[in-house]
């Protein structure tokens, strides 16, 4: 798994994406970037070939993962606020002990938010409902901090 961020310096989310993912793929496989489709629910897959990618962005990094294995990424900016009134919207009962006993709430509201969207992104199924059906921690440790970002990274094995 190769996961790299760039700064958007201007570019669309979307723009900055295909820029790091083609850097991600020509510096692994020494090729140019595959024929992207989108599935069924909407998620972005190469069109041929056994290689995984994932794409986030804030106002100002993107972020891009390049896997063997299926993968999904969100990141968000350390700085964004999550209103504490969204906690009981998506976070299941055994979510909501943890989220209640943490330190920082701010940041673990942050942490389980980034680790419900990645895992979203990495089913393919998007977030249609409230994702309060996740066991998810607010110290998981494939939630790591990268320049100014809480960034989550969920792989199939």
């Amino acid at each position: 798994m190769i996961l790299d961020s760039m700064d958007l310096d201007g570019r669309s989310g979307h723009e900055g994406g295909r820029i790091l993912l083609s850097r991600l793929y020509r510096r692994e496989t020494g090729e140019d970037l595959p024929p992207i489709r989108i599935e069924t629910l909407g998620k972005p897959c190469f069109a041929t070939g056994d290689w995984h990618f994932s794409i986030s962005h804030t106002p100002s990094k993107v972020f891009c993962v390049l896997s063997r294995n299926n993968v999904g990424l969100d990141a968000e900016e350390l700085t964004r606020v999550v209103k504490p009134s969204l906690a009981a919207k998506i976070l299941s009962p055994e979510e909501m002990r943890r989220y209640e006993a943490a330190p920082d709430k701010a940041r673990a509201l942050l942490s389980f938010w980034v680790l419900k969207e990645a895992e979203a992104k990495l089913t393919g199924k998007g977030l249609r409902l409230y994702p309060n059906h996740t066991n998810f921690a607010p110290d998981d440790p494939r939630v790591r901090e990268m320049e100014g970002c809480l960034v989550a990274v969920l792989e199939d094995a």
